[in-house]
């Protein structure tokens, strides 16, 4: 690497919340810019607050529950206007000093690139530039991910950011690196093509537990509580070649056995896309583990789908069912039927999937939503030998529901997205409830 080459520090900020948990979290898409902009003749620098494996941190098993496990957490001040919680408020991450001291250990960066997660997140985001301006005084610090879309004008006030940039990033970062550094180049991988990215940079991490996989982008539904058509608004889909490839990658090379699709719409067009990724995976012979947390929608599940999935090691299967109450279902979004659920389970069920591995997300605390609902939807989903898995609500803005949230909402949301954290149950006209979150976590039976 030439002296002159600029290098850019990459950053996965600390999360402040209530509760937190490496439930296969890895900030993708900062990962994929660390790995074009190296592939492109840059010095790239990573540093992940979230690390649950620094050498300063208690040692722990990569390996254990599919490479799952939790953060380190330091207790913090509740966020304004949060008093009335009862419950504790945390830092999540690597300590503060870890940072400050990993930050003096590397050369002095050019750039600094921040990536954002969910909106309420923003307070770990201002704490992580803060440390790095107070480091480096002079460096330009740019933010990017889901709360400086979501949120830009919050963010470009209230982040500390010098710049903060919004949308897709591997359509612009060369471009835009290329503004900050001085140093100009030409794209070799098509922002239109999949197949033509290099894989993200996993391997900057100290351990690779497992690994995300995203075999397509956007999502051809418009759910009324979703974001992803305003994030990803263009469709795109890998070769099923391409995605069988990677996976035999970190397989082969890194050992990784736990893979988690992170699409948005996996089993869309199955016959074209996601039957041919398992037939590929069975062909390989590679004794690997498969994970959905992010959903998949039941309507793509067939009996061929489902004997596929098994056969190719899904081992964590999640249904976005969101609600059972199927006649009111046009509200939230028009997936699935109340047939089409039951015929998906008795597939999933006959192709050797146990009740333990399917789970059926439902979603709690939506404005306007109804306590008795909720129960008869976790109802509906044991009688059908499926494990309810509670997802909390969490207001965004550019959905449907937006301003429906707005209105219900015991919190100004408007005012700063710290209100809409899904574990204060923003659309509540009550303040939180232990009691009423202890009995619906009883009725699920976990």
């Amino acid at each position: 690497m030439r002296s002159d080459t600029p290098h850019i520090l990459l950053i996965n900020p600390w999360i402040h919340d209530f509760a937190a948990y490496d439930f296969w979290a890895k900030p993708l898409g900062l990962l994929s810019l660390a790995s074009i902009l190296r592939c492109h003749g840059f010095n790239i620098s990573y540093i992940d607050c979230l690390d649950r494996f620094h050498p300063q941190a208690s040692p722990t098993d990569p390996y254990a529950r599919f490479g799952r496990g939790p953060y380190l957490k330091t207790r913090i001040p509740k966020p304004s206007g949060l008093a009335d919680i009862p419950r504790h408020f945390s830092r999540y991450g690597i300590r503060k000093a870890w940072l400050k001291k990993d930050l003096h250990s590397i050369k002095p960066p050019d750039l600094v690139l921040m990536t954002s997660m969910m909106t309420y997140w923003y307070p770990g985001v201002q704490e992580a530039i803060a440390m790095v301006r107070e480091v480096f005084p002079e460096v330009t610090i740019v933010l990017g991910g889901i709360y400086a879309s979501l949120c830009y004008e919050h963010a470009v006030i209230h982040s500390g950011a010098d710049r903060v940039e919004t949308g897709i990033g591997e359509e612009y970062i060369l471009e835009r690196v290329g503004e900050y550094t001085g140093l100009s180049v030409s794209s070799e991988f098509d922002p239109a093509d999949l197949d033509t990215y290099p894989y993200p940079a996993f391997e900057l991490q100290r351990k690779i537990p497992y690994v995300p996989l995203l075999t397509s982008k956007g999502c051809p539904f418009t759910c009324k509580y979703c974001a992803s058509h305003f994030l990803n608004p263009k469709r795109m889909v890998r070769s099923p070649k391409s995605v069988v490839e990677e996976i035999k990658y970190w397989h082969e090379r890194f050992g990784v056995e736990d893979f988690v699709f992170y699409d948005d719409a996996l089993l869309v067009d199955g016959e074209k896309h996601a039957t041919l990724i398992f037939e590929g995976i069975i062909n390989s012979g590679l004794n690997i583990r498969f994970h959905t947390p992010n959903a998949v929608h039941i309507r793509g599940i067939s009996r061929q789908t489902a004997q596929l999935m098994f056969r190719a090691g899904f081992k964590t299967l999640r249904l976005g069912l969101e609600t059972a109450a199927f006649d009111a279902r046009a509200e939230l979004d028009k997936k699935v039927t109340a047939e089409e659920f039951k015929q998906a389970v008795t597939w999933l069920r006959e192709a050797g999937f146990h009740q333990s591995m399917i789970g059926a997300y439902l979603l709690v605390g939506l404005p306007g939503e109804k306590l008795a609902s909720i129960e008869e939807s976790i109802h509906i989903v044991r009688q059908n030998s499926v494990t309810p898995v509670l997802a909390y609500y969490t207001p965004i803005p550019h959905t449907v529901l937006w301003p429906s949230a707005v209105a219900s909402s015991r919190y100004d949301l408007e005012s700063d997205p710290v209100f809409t954290n899904n574990a204060i149950f923003p659309c509540q006209q009550e303040p939180f409830s232990w009691e009423t979150l202890s009995r619906l976590k009883h009725l699920t039976g976990n």
